[in-house]
């Protein structure tokens, strides 16, 4: 994370996501943040899943 020079940069935003809704937290009894909040993310592979779902977003 030292090298990045600005906050408008992509690996931000996919940290953001991972940390969101990926990455499990031990705070939180092993759910995401997002888990917590009510908001599912269901596949195998959970970033497959959000990138589907981001693609049926945009085609709206």
């Amino acid at each position: 994370m030292r090298g990045i020079k600005t906050t408008d940069t992509v690996i931000l935003e996919g940290y953001q996501l991972y940390h969101n809704f990926i990455r499990e937290h031990q705070a939180l009894n092993g759910k995401t943040p997002a888990e917590a909040c009510g908001i599912e993310v269901k596949g195998k592979n959970k970033w497959i899943t959000l990138i589907q779902n981001a693609s049926k977003e945009r085609q709206k």
